[in-house]
């Protein structure tokens, strides 16, 4: 069944091609946008939209977020307009990259989000989902992370402008009423994924032979979330937009709930699995060996990251569930055939 027109940004990214490609599945006339940044391989980009574009219902622009007057022109373009849901998942990514080129961090995340907020708000768009961070729990030490706790404490500019992210939206949830819903990622992993995570990069060095870097000596462990699960969460609350609340509700003024029509929920596997064991499924995975080098802990990074998903269980009926065990042979099956390796 033909699904309304949706649009969504970073189609060319990790998370915005799986996404791209389950709404044409599901029968969605899809749009989207993506500036193809050389942040990593630019072929790599190429190759997703190539199959994107296999599907006469994908329509694709090549457009900045942070070029105001070229997104205005997109939307008239398109008809995106108040029956147009949007997923906004384009940002410059990396904690580390971001104490390298700040300034891109903030056209791509602040400037770029400002100008889509602007544009939705314009279009009156009916729901607007968008992308943040685990990284927003920065300095918080109580794990499992909640969307209730504060998130005061950013230890990067990355996740600084996550949170921003976060609070802009709300801002225009309470002044225009645009209805909009923040999901916190937890280290998304998968087929089709970005270079500069670890997963990628471990894959990388075991079959070339190259030594592996892990920090914090090896102590650090992350709640490692599979692409399908992302994939899976985001698009159970595309027609789920937050409604405003009872000002006496439960929880009303936690950063994750608002009387206004603005929520955010994480998005993880709600598990921490040590960086150690996880590179030991990488080695299974592939059958060989690293050569690990333990290095001290880096600055911007946290110890260990662990996701509450109570909420988006309540919302949804549905949590992550993907193991490393599985979801990690899918990847590295992916790499070989990629990169025949």
């Amino acid at each position: 069944m033909i699904q309304h027109k949706i649009l969504v940004t970073g189609g060319a990214g990790f998370i915005g091609f799986h996404v791209c490609r389950r709404l044409l599945e599901d029968g969605w006339e899809v749009v989207s946008l993506d500036s193809l940044t050389d942040y990593y391989d630019v072929g790599l980009k190429e190759a997703r939209l190539a199959i994107l574009k296999e599907r006469d219902r994908f329509h694709f622009h090549k457009l900045d977020l942070a070029d105001a007057p070229a997104l205005r022109k997109m939307f008239a373009e398109e008809a995106i307009n108040a029956e147009v849901p949007i997923i906004h998942l384009a940002a410059q990514p990396g904690v580390r990259y971001s104490q390298v080129n700040p300034g891109s961090y903030i056209q791509s995340n602040l400037v770029g989000f400002f100008n889509l907020l602007e544009a939705a708000r314009t279009a009156a768009t009916p729901h607007l989902i968008y992308a943040s961070s685990s990284s927003v729990y920065g300095g918080n030490r109580k794990l499992p992370y909640s969307e209730h706790d504060p998130v005061d404490h950013p230890v990067s500019l990355y996740a600084a402008t996550k949170r921003s992210n976060e609070l802009l939206a709300h801002v225009y949830a309470h002044t225009y009423g645009l209805p909009a819903t923040g999901l916190r990622f937890f280290t998304v992993y998968g087929p089709w994924g970005r270079p500069d995570m670890s997963y990628f990069i471990f894959t990388h060095a075991i079959l070339n032979h190259e030594p592996i870097q892990v920090f914090n000596h090896g102590d650090m462990s992350r709640d490692f979330t599979y692409i399908d699960d992302i994939v899976e969460g985001v698009c159970r609350l595309i027609n789920l937009p937050p409604q405003p609340a009872d000002s006496n509700a439960e929880h009303i003024n936690s950063p994750a709930t608002s009387w206004n029509p603005h929520r955010i929920y994480n998005i993880g596997n709600h598990k921490s699995v040590p960086v150690l064991d996880f590179l030991k499924v990488i080695e299974d995975a592939v059958g060989r060996k690293a050569q690990v080098e333990l290095k001290p802990m880096q600055t911007g990074d946290v110890k260990a990251t662990f996701a509450d998903v109570k909420d988006l269980f309540s919302a949804v009926g549905f949590k992550p569930q993907t193991t490393i065990e599985e979801g990690i042979p899918k990847f590295v099956k992916w790499y070989r055939d990629y990169y025949r390796g």
